[in-house]
């Protein structure tokens, strides 16, 4: 299984954890604005920080289990990218995210990520 991830604003994940959903697509798009929930693989998510949210502080990184979202994900191409993108169709239940990190930004400015065991890898001795 592998994870995939989306870029929080803080402020916008702890409303989710009240509601019980997560509604936000993009920086100042909604689900209802996009159709669809940006999300990233584990090789993207330094990339789309670096090109997008350069200016933002107060980020999370919500690591996302697809086994336990209920909506649908589509794997989708993106112009301009290499690879698909996850893309969620629908409200994102917060008991899919297995856990949430602080994205910061390294000594030169730039985000780095740097990939997390997956459940299995996690479990092992």
């Amino acid at each position: 299984m592998e994870f995939i991830f989306h870029i929080a604003a803080a402020p916008d994940w702890q409303k989710a954890l009240q509601s019980g959903e997560y509604r936000v697509s993009t920086q100042g798009k909604s689900l209802d604005d996009e159709g669809f929930i940006h999300a990233s693989t584990e090789a993207q998510v330094a990339p789309v920080a670096n090109a997008f949210y350069r200016d933002d502080d107060n980020l999370l990184l919500l690591v996302i289990d697809p086994d336990r979202l209920q909506p649908e994900i589509r794997y989708e191409q993106v112009p301009g990218w290499e690879a698909p993108f996850p893309h969620i169709y629908g409200p994102l239940n917060v008991d899919a995210v297995v856990r949430t990190l602080p994205l910061e930004r390294n000594t030169e400015g730039s985000f780095n990520f740097t990939a997390i065991p997956s459940n299995r890898e996690r479990s092992r001795p």
